[in-house]
């Protein structure tokens, strides 16, 4: 370091405590690592400091190893949900966090995908021993992810509002369907859904769950494409009661309708006075 640079550093870090303010504006990344060495730097000012999303994570890996600024949870909760920094340190600081601020980890549009997905994890690990309100909280407020994970775990009540989430999609909904272990209730709930059992993905993933009953079949394989239900034919762990379902459905559509019946007879009959009225004239020209 120069030795005007070193001076400079050094009066950063002898500054006044009104002046830290106006140097955390900083767009030096040697200016605020000088600041940060400054005694007058608090708790206040590291938190403001972290508001900033240009830090680098180099610097925010130094404010983490530093035990009087992490010790305070304000500190703690900002690092985590800097869009910056290290995964290892994000990971060890999602740990200690509160359910509320993991949730709003989990759905800031600035956190990245990673750290998303991370938090969502330290709340599906917390399902089990949540009480019934903060289940029906996260079933309202949760992400996608998140919404899934507390339809598999219920209890039906905490499914049934899961399933009604604005944040609930598709692709996490089929994915819980694939597990086996869904109970029979839930499987039950997503059939009578007004929204979800008209979907025609999760007709066919409700149709391949080993809890669906007869009546759900009854009610989904008319409106299925004939070559769904021949996939689904070929499935060799299909219940029998479901594939007899499937195949009695496949040859009702092989038998003609009604309509087409006598649409047929109509067909003959026209054809038949064609030839009659034939007939006739070849007998008068004889």
């Amino acid at each position: 370091m120069a030795p005007e640079e070193h001076a400079g550093a050094q009066a950063i870090r002898a500054s006044a405590r009104e002046d830290i303010s106006k140097q955390l504006l900083s767009g030096s990344e040697d200016i605020v690592r000088s600041l940060i060495d400054n005694p007058h730097f608090n708790e206040s000012n590291v938190c403001a400091l972290l508001e900033r999303k240009d830090l680098t994570g180099a610097l925010l890996e130094d404010i983490a190893n530093r035990k009087t600024w992490v010790a305070s949870y304000r500190v703690r909760r900002a690092l985590a949900a800097h869009p910056h920094t290290p995964r290892l340190v994000a990971v060890r600081l999602l740990r200690d966090l509160h359910l509320m601020d993991l949730l709003r980890i989990s759905s800031l549009p600035s956190s990245s995908g990673e750290l998303r997905r991370l938090a969502e994890e330290r709340v599906l690990v917390q399902l089990p021993q949540l009480p019934m309100g903060q289940r029906l909280m996260l079933a309202r407020r949760a992400s996608a992810r998140i919404a899934a994970g507390l339809i598999l775990q219920g209890p039906e009540q905490v499914a049934r509002v899961a399933l009604d989430s604005a944040f609930l999609n598709e692709s996490q909904l089929l994915k819980t369907l694939a597990k086996q272990s869904l109970p029979a209730q839930t499987v039950a709930a997503v059939a009578r859904h007004a929204k979800w059992s008209k979907q025609v993905n999760v007709r066919l993933a409700l149709l391949r769950h080993a809890h669906t009953t007869v009546e759900c079949v009854a009610a989904f394989v008319p409106d299925l494409p004939r070559r769904e239900i021949e996939d689904l034919l070929g499935l060799p762990s299909l219940p029998g009661s479901i594939r007899a379902r499937l195949r009695g459905e496949l040859a009702r559509r092989e038998r003609p309708s009604g309509k087409e019946k006598m649409h047929d007879s109509r067909r003959r009959d026209a054809k038949g006075n064609r030839n009659l009225g034939g007939n006739e004239i070849q007998s008068k020209a004889i």
